[in-house]
């Protein structure tokens, strides 16, 4: 299981599966971030929280909590 936090600036990968319970999953989702689109990894701080990606045409930063609990292929 690779999850988002651990992909590489510049990379491009697939929402396989979200997890989490309730308001989070509900608020990741409402981000845009759903079962089977498309995200491109922009930005990594330099301490590594948060990351910058480019999702649905519009860019978003996640803290890397968040970014462990969305599975990617």
């Amino acid at each position: 299981m690779k999850t988002l936090k651990e992909v590489r600036v510049g990379e491009t990968v697939k929402v396989v599966k979200i997890y989490g319970e309730g308001a989070l999953r509900r608020r990741i989702m409402d981000m845009g971030i759903t079962k089977g689109v498309e995200i491109y990894v922009r930005k990594v701080a330099p301490l590594g929280d948060p990351v910058e990606i480019n999702v649905r045409g519009y860019e978003l930063s996640l803290r890397r909590a968040d970014a462990e609990m969305i599975e990617i292929e």
